[in-house]
């Protein structure tokens, strides 16, 4: 399946590999076309702009019947619903497409835009803003559920042609329209989930000024009163001075220092916590609005480790297995863990054995890296080096001294050491097992009595070597206990040889 958005600065394809929890993006292509350039003055599409929209969806057209798209989806924001010329243009566009396209109401932009930070986020809270070309849709979020949204003209080319390209009266057309907004008067200490391609550039660029170790836009958190003061900094400096300038399109570079101006404007007026920044939006919103009640209630955090684990894992099975294995070692360790930390520890253990086709030497790094930056969502970057770093120490021991001391910098004392706790409990349920499913269910590893034991059956006695009882040692040291492997059967626990 595949969607299609015309906005009012770019048209963009998105081809997924299939409408579920966590759709997977086989295919991304966007074009900066400006269709809503001069909307806001003229009233009317600029001609330039829709003979390159014309052009991109005739290619995109042929790109899903290349791929073989059965389902189309083409939605039209801001520039098609208030052109007067728009309807002409989605004839022709429709003709182009051969599908009917959605001509987005403010109010149900909003709405698709907060479906995408709920499909992207565990059990967000705050306000959403979908920063377009032509407009700004505001929305409240909590958990599953979404509140009554709002649309204003504050769209990053809307305020160009609005303020005759002054980025000062930008910001007092936006103070004015935002001062009395609905939503922010319930943003308070709370996310703002920041949505749009002009703010997602905003977010690179306060990445690149601070060095940040992820180049992941998903997820990542700016306090709201650096955020405000790095949106000042955009307004006042000539944009070409800027530390890492060069990774904004030409086409976006001029609409930040507008992105800036309403940013600045909605921290001032809704006083959030937080900003973080969406990479889901509108697209991914009618995704999920498209599935049913059952599928919008997965954890998408886990349904894309679950994929990524059939994928790439000698046994997907093993990797499920881990999962349960682990859940009663920690419950009999007493070791205090989040509902967030359990879901992450159990991603972690999906993807666990997803880098062993890279040469062992490599498998650490390969396995950090891989995690680090997968396109997961459900996550917030410290998640992201928690699971990471897991399965770092997993391959490589526990010993962190060449551990990248970028992601070091994302990782708290915390996240650190439950890592090394999770990718001790790897080794031994690895070196246990070889990646097998059934052992370990058969083999509990648990805390009992002040002991660290692993109960291994008789039948599977062999098993039991040097590695496993080094392996186990070093877990016990981290949690400080005293291990041993006890072989089992219905009659007796004898202590094994050491």
């Amino acid at each position: 399946m595949a969607t299609i958005d015309i906005g009012s600065n770019s048209v963009r394809l998105v081809v997924y590999e299939g409408l579920t929890r966590a759709p997977t993006a086989v295919f991304n292509e966007k074009v900066l076309c400006g269709l809503g350039r001069g909307v806001m003055t003229t009233k009317r599409l600029d001609p330039a702009a829709v003979a390159k929209a014309y052009a991109a969806l005739i290619r995109f057209r042929a790109l899903c019947d290349t791929m073989g798209v059965k389902d189309l989806y083409v939605l039209a924001t801001a520039a098609a619903r208030d052109a007067e010329d728009g309807e002409d243009f989605i004839t022709r566009a429709q003709a182009i497409c051969r599908t009917e396209i959605e001509v987005l109401s403010g109010k149900r932009e909003a709405r698709l835009s907060a479906y995408g930070v709920i499909s992207g986020f565990h059990m967000p809270d705050g306000v959403v803003g979908d920063m377009g070309g032509g407009s700004l849709e505001l929305i409240e979020v909590h958990g599953h559920r979404a509140g009554a949204g709002m649309t204003t003209p504050l769209g990053g080319l809307a305020l160009q042609d609005t303020s005759g390209q002054s980025v000062r009266k930008a910001a007092k057309i936006a103070q004015d329209k935002l001062t009395r907004a609905d939503p922010l008067k319930h943003l308070k200490d709370r996310t703002f989930y920041a949505v749009g391609g002009t703010w997602r550039s905003l977010a690179k660029l306060h990445m690149m000024q601070l060095g940040y170790p992820l180049h992941i836009m998903h997820g990542y958190s700016v306090p709201a009163r650096e955020m405000l003061d790095f949106c000042k900094l955009i307004m006042r400096v000539d944009n070409t001075t800027l530390i890492g300038k060069d990774t904004v399109s030409a086409g976006r570079l001029p609409l930040l220092a507008y992105g800036a101006a309403v940013m600045s404007e909605v921290i001032k007026a809704g006083k959030p916590r937080d900003v973080v920044i969406s990479a889901q939006g509108v697209r991914e919103g009618l995704l999920y609005s498209l599935l049913d009640e059952e599928s919008r209630k997965l954890d998408p955090l886990i349904t894309a480790a679950s994929e990524l684990n059939i994928l790439r894992s000698r046994s997907p099975q093993h990797g499920e297995e881990l999962v349960r294995w682990g859940d009663r070692f920690m419950a009999s360790t007493h070791i205090d863990e989040t509902a967030d930390e359990k879901r992450q520890r159990h991603a972690a253990c999906l993807v666990a054995d997803i880098g062993w086709r890279a040469h062992p030497d490599y498998r650490g790094e390969q396995s950090l890296n891989i995690i680090a930056n997968a396109a997961f969502v459900g996550v917030d970057h410290r998640g992201r080096a928690y699971m990471a770093v897991a399965n770092y120490f997993r391959h490589v021991g526990l010993n962190e001294e060449e551990l990248s001391p970028r992601i070091r910098e994302i990782a708290t004392a915390r996240i650190l050491d439950r890592a090394r706790i999770l990718g001790g409990l790897m080794r031994v349920g690895y070196i246990l097992s070889a990646s097998m499913p059934g052992v370990l269910p058969r083999a509990p590893l648990y805390v009992s009595h002040g002991k660290l034991l692993l109960d291994v059956p008789r039948d599977l006695e062999g098993l039991v070597g040097d590695r496993l009882n080094a392996r186990m040692k070093a877990l016990g040291r981290l949690i400080g206990r005293e291990a041993m492997i006890r072989i089992v059967d219905r009659e007796t626990v004898t202590v094994a040889a050491e």
